[in-house]
């Protein structure tokens, strides 16, 4: 077995984590932290009474953490994480970091977040996106987590970059449920503002949109610009994801689909337009195309939790392990 450790177990990608965990084939959950008080699991997380070991929850200690874990994964905030990613790097420690501290090149990074404090490291990580950086993974000791937006995205877009006019922008709409805001309260989270209501959130300005621009510049050594509008919808869990482009050359769009997911078990291509519900509590990423003349439509649905953090991150921790991707992942969904 090799023992794990959580620093930001309070959060909702840190209750993920635990709870694929639990009964994880491969790792013994050996470390929990929080930054506020000592607490324990299931004072932190009623639900899991009876469910786990009651484990203690303590302050962060580096060096509690190199004496008890192989691998730790990081479920904080960006600026937060570098803190403590480049300290257990130095410990000979794996880390996987959900935050997005090392998503991005430098000059992206300190333009949407903040100045970065470990500069090295940044240019040793591996992205995250399991199907396009799956050998890369296995060699690593770094990886960062991509956002959950440029997740759905990217699966969906990338297969059909070759096939697209990339001289116009992409228009993406993406509508995620509110557990993607995270736990802190705000006005936009609060439930007379969401209940029964949709709204868009940051239009063309997210800082999602530069990853995603980003990413496929690096993955397929296209720039195209990308236009991004995220909305805030009454649900808890789910994302979906609606990309618009124009096509260059007449293609299948199923096919292409088929064809570079083929072996990707965690891909499932739909001959219908997908939905969140189908993909919620799953590490699946379902994704759907269609075409009309020269108009390319394509949809994506990902667990905002799961796939767009913490289980895409379980398998990012398998593959750099030596283990099946596919250990410990959740595969059955919330139906109803």
């Amino acid at each position: 077995m090799i023992n794990v450790g959580i620093i930001g177990a309070s959060g909702y990608t840190g209750l993920e984590l635990i709870k694929m965990l639990i009964n994880h084939p491969k790792f013994n959950l050996n470390y929990l932290s929080i930054s506020q008080e000592d607490t324990d699991i299931q004072t932190l997380h009623p639900a899991l009474k009876d469910v786990m070991e009651n484990k203690p929850i303590q302050k962060v200690s580096i060096d509690t953490i190199a004496q008890k874990c192989q691998l730790v994964f990081l479920a904080l905030p960006h600026k937060t994480s570098m803190q403590f990613a480049k300290e257990l790097i130095k410990r000979d420690i794996k880390v996987v970091d959900l935050s997005a501290d090392y998503r991005l090149e430098l000059d992206t990074y300190e333009e949407y977040y903040c100045g970065h404090e470990d500069k090295e490291n940044l240019n040793k990580s591996v992205y995250g996106l399991i199907e396009y950086y799956r050998e890369e993974i296995k060699n690593t000791n770094l990886v960062a987590g991509p956002g959950c937006y440029p997740t759905a995205t990217l699966l969906g877009i990338l297969p059909f970059i070759p096939y697209i006019d990339t001289n116009i922008p992409l228009f993406i709409d993406a509508k995620s449920g509110v557990s993607g805001a995270g736990k802190k309260l705000s006005q936009t989270t609060h439930f007379v503002t969401i209940n029964e209501n949709i709204f868009a959130y940051n239009p063309l300005k997210h800082r999602h949109a530069p990853e995603i621009a980003e990413k496929i510049e690096k993955i397929c050594k296209t720039k195209v610009d990308v236009n991004f509008v995220p909305h805030l919808i009454p649900a808890t869990r789910g994302e979906l994801v609606s990309i618009y482009a124009v096509l260059k050359e007449d293609i299948d769009p199923i096919e292409v689909l088929k064809d570079r997911y083929k072996n990707d078990k965690f891909i499932r291509i739909r001959e219908n337009p997908v939905d969140i519900k189908s993909t919620a509590g799953t590490h699946f990423c379902d994704i759907y195309a269609s075409k009309n003349k020269n108009s390319l439509f394509v949809s994506s649905a990902i667990d905002n939790l799961l796939r767009g953090a913490s289980s895409q991150a379980l398998v990012a921790g398998n593959l750099m392990c030596g283990f099946e991707e596919g250990e410990g992942i959740p595969t059955i969904p919330y139906m109803p």
